[in-house]
């Protein structure tokens, strides 16, 4: 028998011991830098419906019609490979509950590298840790390595 596969998010962990209980259901991420590394998995593997329900309440997204954005979600994740996930770091909440992880995705459609850096803001909304916001650069917006960066070095666009 094949060992299971690895989880998307790079985690080194099996899929099964990693996001699959969050993609199921049966548990919530338990900080905001899971969260993220389960929406990452999400999107390679195509999972709509968890990335809609892991946006927080106040996320732009939310105030538009459901089966509209998860048309789109559904369309980017099916037109991208999601290969590797690097967390650079991460900040636990602040005074107004918003925790920030820095990460480094590499992303590719249609051979094309689409990789990205990003700052990513995040919420507990009483059931768990939801996304909110992010600020996203290009690799060509960067002077360095991006695993370099850290959340005090991260330019503001």
């Amino acid at each position: 028998m094949p060992p299971a596969p690895l989880c998307p998010c790079s985690s080194g962990l099996r899929y099964r011991e990693c996001c699959a209980p969050f993609h199921k259901g049966e548990a919530e991420p338990p900080d905001a830098e899971r969260l993220m590394r389960s929406r990452y998995s999400a999107f390679a593997l195509r999972d709509a419906a968890y990335l809609w329900k892991t946006l927080h309440p106040d996320h732009p997204y939310r105030s538009r019609p459901q089966g509209e954005v998860l048309r789109e979600l559904r369309a980017f994740a099916q037109g991208h490979q999601f290969p590797k996930l690097v967390v650079m770091d991460r900040r636990p909440a602040d005074a107004a509950g918003v925790a920030q992880v820095l990460f480094f995705a590499k992303v590719f459609e249609k051979g094309k590298d689409r990789s990205f850096v990003e700052r990513s803001d995040f919420r507990h909304d009483g059931t768990g840790w939801r996304y909110l916001s992010g600020v996203t650069l290009q690799l060509k917006e960067l002077r360095g390595p991006p695993e370099a960066l850290t959340l005090a070095t991260f330019p503001e666009p």
